[in-house]
């Protein structure tokens, strides 16, 4: 063991091994020795090596450590001393190599010449030991060839996948000496090949939620280095944050930043707000599961920061300052506009915005921490009305207390106020009148005469002072941001044309319109030539803004006969470099005057505008002016983003909007201003041709929509006749259903009093009546009650059938109208129709005739009745039981008729509903048919009608039999002949008694 006494600091004993034969020696331990002990001192040896010697541990021990890691996972200490091992070959962290030179002996000349280097700490100062510090391209050198040797190292480790999850697997073991060392491999392996590891995590089972079970450790350290770990771990992979917040990660390390002490916390709360910025930044996803979590309204804590906070830590400042981002990154003009305005709205309700103004109005607050929130408040109300509302409310603490727009505005004119925090002005200024009409006409009103105050100082007279000051930024600021008070604002547009300014004692106040144009002419006494093409820029950019879409203000600034000349002189001219701009907005300011002229100027039309192009300054020169704008450098800089951001003063040329306003109007200036009068003169015949084709297509419009309202209409009375019939037809089914229920009371009544007068003459006194039973009379009741039913249900159906034959006679006698028969098919119909009035006749003679005999029936039978029990009191009491019988009868077949009248009138009522709608149209074959139909009625009626006579003939025999069978019974029957000789004296007799 005398190499192990030499690498570990023993007495040396006479010649010693290199470092590589050192190093062989212990990899072969490690790979034959059987004893645990054996390998993992061996293990050991090389953690103390690999510092030293990175490169020749590492590519001969590396494939042993790694079987050490498969095979000896059940003893923590050599796991723990391969995984110390396997960090120091990968990682390139400078606290960890620094030590190389102050531990370095005479074996140091045998180290491979790239890892010779010296490392330069982490805050820039140089390192204290070594003899490289004198040589700072060489430790520049080393430090990237350690870079890559440390990437090398890890791409050979990640080739095999397993290899990753094997240390996956790893950090579920609880043991400090397994954990840590395993979170500090897997980020030094992240931090070398990260897209490489993530994608192995990203595969493997249960790989993200091992990593997020280190923040739930109650050991700091491994939480703390696991919160580094998965800031590496989800970098630039969307899925990765994904899955990291839902598992928790918001809840948790919005625990952590609380338990820390929020703002006031130390570097472990700048850990966790870099998290969140990794999940939340650029992924709608997370941004929409932490609104929606209600992680928005812990965030206000955050901000509780008052005017008694004397100082100010250097990481308090950090961490504000990460909070501050993490609030714009929910609210970033990036991002879909509705996730946007849901957070905005979050963050008014829950009092953020109201704290982040608080903050923006303290005494005492750093100027980097002021200057983002003014940015971070700007985010926060841009397009939002509620939150603009409450912005334009806030008043700073001041006596008098004035609002906080005006507050600002006195910084951003200001050239004493560093260049960052006047251009977050700005920048809040112009979101603060984005897409809030409301916030332009209350600035643009401190400019009109009737609303200027002279105790106080307003927004307008803020801006008018940079507008006009001797400082090149301050003009640009108020230029462009008045510009935005103009911004898709016609009316505004013509309310600032009645500004007035008063330039000198003596002298008629002039328009803002002018004063502007005034300024531009005279740029060339301004000494700084930076300084000129800066406010040039400035109000060219406010005149473009200011008269584009707005006829009246064109009109203006033409009425004006200096401006024109101008104009084309600077397009004209040959200028310098950095002039060339200010050619090209003058351009574009001509283009607009030409685009959007109403000709109302008789020496400024549109047409000779053109004309004056074509002679000064050339049709093709001035296209090739108006294009240099958008090749400008800054332009497109300008144009990626909202944010004004500018490195320097001289930089502050463009304004986003104004970049979109000039892709907007290059390609249409450059038609008009190619364009000739005929067609300019074809194409307001096309456009009034398409004015009146519109006006056709709304007078068609208008007419379909009343056709439809008229069909919405018919549509409602069809419905409600619909529903009219359908409750006619229910009613009618109604008065059916109780017609039927009326009829079986009827005969209901009829059994129990048949059955009472049967009881009654049982139990009377006398059970036979002259030698006649009881039994046979009431056997001949019951066929005499069956006669009368049957006779009722003869009578009904010859009822029917009247009724059918009037109809049909009715039917018959109706004139058609409209029929193309001629008057033979006519005198035809009616020559048939007299044959079947004639048969109906006959049938009716026929059914009185049998009316008749039913009349000599009854007779019989009452005789019959009469005679079964002469004298008798109970012969007595059944006939008055039959004449309250016969009484409700006739009652029940009132209420029938009653209800047959009722249903015949629900009937024709429906039958009107129908004829309604039917056409009026009939034809001869109609009336064939309902001839056919007649034929085959009057057949079915004398058919029924010859049953009748059938069935009258069998009641005759019926009753032939009955006397029969009285006579046997010794009763005196009377003959037919007898009784209708009787009938006529009874009828002589009477005539008598008259």
């Amino acid at each position: 063991m005398n190499f192990l006494r030499g690498v570990m600091g023993g007495q040396p004993t006479g010649p010693q091994p290199s470092g590589a034969e050192t190093i062989q020696k212990l990899c072969d331990r490690v790979a034959s020795s059987t004893l645990l002990e054996d390998r993992r001192d061996a293990v050991r040896a090389l953690k103390a090596l690999s510092k030293k010697y990175r490169l020749e541990v590492a590519s001969q021990a590396m494939s042993h450590l790694i079987h050490i890691l498969q095979t000896d996972s059940s003893d923590s200490e050599i796991i723990g001393y391969t995984l110390d091992t396997l960090y120091n070959i990968f990682s390139n962290d400078e606290e960890e190599e620094q030590d190389e030179s102050e531990e370095s002996s005479h074996g140091s000349e045998e180290i491979h010449p790239g890892l010779n280097f010296h490392l330069i700490l982490t805050d820039g100062g140089p390192s204290s030991s070594g003899k490289q510090s004198s040589k700072p391209a060489h430790d520049e050198n080393g430090q990237k060839q350690a870079d890559d040797l440390g990437c090398q190292f890890t791409e050979i480790f990640i080739k095999e996948p397993e290899n990753v999850t094997l240390l996956l697997s790893l950090l579920e073991e609880f043991d400090f000496h397994v954990r840590w060392p395993g979170v500090k491999l897997l980020t030094a392996l992240l931090k070398n090949q990260c897209s490489q590891v993530q994608a192995v995590i990203l595969v493997s089972p249960m790989g993200v939620s091992r990593l997020m079970d280190l923040l739930a450790d109650t050991r700091e350290v491994i939480r703390n280095d696991g919160l580094l770990l998965l800031q590496h771990l989800t970098k630039c992979n969307a899925a990765i944050q994904k899955i990291v917040a839902f598992e928790n990660a918001f809840e948790r390390l919005l625990d952590i930043i609380t338990e820390e002490g929020n703002s006031d916390g130390g570097i472990v709360v700048e850990d966790c707000l870099l998290l969140l910025l990794n999940l939340l930044k650029n992924n709608s996803s997370n941004q929409n599961f932490f609104k929606e979590g209600s992680y928005i309204q812990r965030m206000k804590p955050w901000f509780e920061v008052g005017d008694e906070n004397l100082g100010w830590s250097a990481q308090k400042v950090t961490n504000l300052h990460l909070m501050l981002q993490l609030v714009r990154v929910m609210v970033s003009p990036v991002n879909p506009p509705g996730a946007t305005s849901s957070c905005q709205k979050s963050m008014y309700h829950c009092g953020l915005l109201q704290q982040l103004c608080t903050i923006l109005m303290a005494t005492g607050v750093p100027a980097d921490i002021l200057t983002e929130t003014i940015n971070t408040v700007s985010e926060v109300i841009r397009g939002s009305q509620v939150n603009q509302d409450y912005f334009a409310s806030v008043n700073a603490p001041s006596n008098p207390p004035r609002p906080a727009i005006v507050v600002l505005l006195m910084s951003m004119v200001n050239e004493r106020q560093p260049f960052v925090l006047r251009c977050a002005v700005l920048y809040c200024f112009q979101c603060f009148l984005y897409k809030n009409q409301k916030g332009q006409g209350e600035i643009v009103a401190t400019l009109l005469p009737s609303t200027i105050d002279a105790n106080s100082i307003s927004a307008g007279q803020l801006l008018c002072g940079g507008l006009f000051s001797t400082d090149s930024v301050s003009n640009w600021c108020a230029a462009v941001a008045l510009a935005h008070a103009l911004q898709d604002n016609m009316t505004q547009k013509e309310q600032l044309l009645r500004v007035q300014l008063a330039t000198s004692l003596g002298n008629p106040p002039v328009s803002l319109l002018q004063q502007c144009t005034n300024i531009l002419s005279q740029g060339n006494k301004i000494n700084r030539r930076g300084s000129k093409v800066q406010t040039r820029v400035g109000l060219l950019m406010l005149l473009c803004t200011w008269i584009n879409n707005c006829p009246i203000a064109v009109t203006h600034f033409l009425h004006n006969q200096a401006n024109i000349p101008f104009l084309t002189g600077q397009i004209s001219e040959n200028l310098e470099e950095d002039e060339q701009l200010v050619q090209g907005l003058c351009a574009l300011l001509l283009g607009i005057c030409i685009y959007y002229n109403d000709n109302s100027l008789e020496n400024y039309t549109k047409e000779k505008l053109k004309q004056l192009i074509e002679k000064r300054i050339g049709k093709e020169n001035f296209v090739e002016k108006l294009g240099s704008i958008c090749k400008h450098e800054l332009y497109s800089r300008a144009a990626q983003k909202p944010q004004p951001v500018f490195s320097s003063p001289d930089q502050m040329l463009f304004d986003h909007e104004f970049t979109k306003l000039v892709k907007e109007l290059e390609a249409v200036i450059t038609k008009a201003v190619h364009k000739s009068s005929e067609e300019e003169k074809k194409e307001e015949e096309v456009k009034k041709t398409l004015e009146q084709h519109d006006s056709i297509v709304t007078q068609y419009k208008e007419l379909i929509r009343e056709q439809d309202t008229q069909i919405n209409e018919l549509k409602t009375q069809v419905s409600s006749m619909k529903t009219q019939n359908e409750q006619l037809q229910a009613s009618l089914t109604q008065q059916l259903s109780q017609l039927q229920q009326h009829k079986d009371q009827y005969n209901v009544l009829k059994l129990k009093l048949g059955k009472d007068s049967q009881q009654h003459d049982a139990h009377g006194e006398g059970a036979q009546v002259n030698g006649v039973q009881s039994e046979e009379l009431s056997r001949l009741w019951e066929e005499l009650e069956e006669l009368k039913k049957q006779h009722g249900v003869l009578q009904g159906q010859l009822t029917e059938k009247d009724s059918l034959i009037e109809k049909m006679k009715s039917e018959g006698a109706h004139p058609v109208e409209g029929t193309a028969g001629s008057s033979e098919n006519n005198s035809e119909l009616q020559k048939e129709l007299e044959t079947l009035r004639a048969q109906v006749q006959s049938q009716s003679a026929e059914i009185s005739q049998l009316q008749a005999e039913r009349q000599e029936l009854l007779k019989k039978a009452e005789t019959l009745g009469m005679a079964s029990a002469p004298g008798n009191a109970d012969g007595s009491a059944a006939a008055a039981k039959i004449t309250e019988l016969e009484k409700r009868l006739s009652e029940v077949t009132a209420e029938t008729e009653k209800i047959k009248e009722e249903g015949k009138i629900w009937s024709n009522l429906k039958v009107d509903l129908e004829q309604q709608v039917a056409t009026a149209n009939s034809s001869v074959a109609i009336l064939q048919n309902e001839k056919s139909k007649l034929q085959q009625e009057v057949a079915e009626s004398k058919k029924e009608q010859d049953d009748l006579l059938m069935l009258l003939a069998d009641q005759d025999q019926k009753i032939k039999s009955l006397k029969e069978k009285l006579k046997e019974l010794g009763e005196p029957i009377e003959e037919d002949d007898d009784l209708d000789t009787r009938d006529q004296y009874d009828d002589e007799d009477d005539e008598d008694d008259d």
